[in-house]
């Protein structure tokens, strides 16, 4: 029976190599996170309003990017189009479009487990709609929607690896070159999937820190300010 080997000099060696790949890893991740966070507030505040074109549109958006894959809408963006998008941007658009879909229900959800409530108390304090979302809705909606958020952010740091499809020189990408030079792919994917994990305990870090952070800041305190 045939038992592979893992070269554990070959991953030391290797490590400086696949580092080269990290920032297009992590600067991918952060800006698809924060496009995709701006995307699905305003997706959620046009899904509240009382237009049904304007919320046709929005379950449209939601429902056919959560259904495509990754992958295809990748593709599409950088060899479908008829002029041709640079692997970064065909990458950034893809996984913050993507993101946008997911992050828009966390945050209808997130809205809906406010306590209706806090509506009613700021609606009666004669608050208009943009400042009871901006001031009282959206901060607390933002604190019940941390873990999943927490989820998408994990999620989206793996499926960057995608990018190496399109060529982006990225960790997993990185990882594939040397695979290919040494004929040892065993090895270096388990060495970039622990190099994904890590990336991962940090992010689940953060979560922590943001839960900790919200808990320790609206204890005892009234949710309504003016």
């Amino acid at each position: 029976m045939y038992i592979p080997k893992i070269d554990f000099q070959l991953m030391i060696d290797s490590i400086p190599f696949l580092l080269t790949g990290l920032p297009y890893t992590i600067g991918i991740s952060v800006v698809t996170f924060l496009m995709g966070n701006v995307l699905g507030i305003l997706l959620t505040v046009l899904g509240m309003l009382p237009s049904k074109v304007i919320k046709g549109f929005v379950r449209f958006y939601i429902s056919f990017l959560r259904g495509v894959p990754g992958l295809v809408l990748l593709f599409l963006l950088y060899f479908g189009l008829p002029y041709q998008l640079s692997a970064l941007t065909a990458a950034c658009i893809c996984f913050g479009l993507t993101s946008s879909a997911f992050i828009a229900e966390i945050y209808r959800g997130s809205i809906a487990g406010v306590d209706a409530g806090q509506w009613d108390a700021a609606y009666a304090l004669g608050l208009p709609f943009g400042k009871v979302m901006r001031k009282i809705i959206l901060p607390q909606a933002f604190r019940i929607s941390i873990p999943a958020l927490g989820n998408v952010a994990m999620d989206l740091l793996k499926g960057t690896s995608l990018a190496a499809m399109i060529t982006i020189p990225d960790i997993f990408q990185k990882a594939k070159i040397v695979g290919g030079r040494t004929f040892d792919y065993m090895t270096m994917y388990i060495l970039v999937a622990v190099m994904y994990w890590l990336l991962c305990v940090a992010i689940g870090w953060g979560q922590g820190w943001l839960e900790r952070h919200y808990i320790n800041r609206y204890k005892g305190k009234s949710e309504v300010r003016t």
